[in-house]
């Protein structure tokens, strides 16, 4: 699982930090660390649309683990 953290950046910069690395397709699981709580709403559907799945976890007091893992196609 690939890390990236985005912790201390603001919108638009996380979510186009992690954009750049979900469209180099270069993993299928990405753990995206993060203390800006607007993340939580545009990193997952931006990664919805490039067919991943999301879990978000709180980690501590303003910050929170995105994980972000591919969607497998069956049939």
């Amino acid at each position: 699982m690939k890390t990236i953290d985005v912790r201390g950046e603001l919108c638009p910069y996380p979510m186009t930090i992690t954009n750049k690395e979900l469209d180099k397709k270069s993993g299928t699981e990405f753990k995206i660390l993060t203390d800006h709580s607007p993340t939580l709403t545009t990193i997952p559907w931006e990664a919805k649309k490039r067919g991943f799945d999301t879990e978000i976890y709180k980690t501590g007091l303003g910050e929170w683990e995105i994980h972000l893992k591919k969607r497998e196609i069956n049939g």
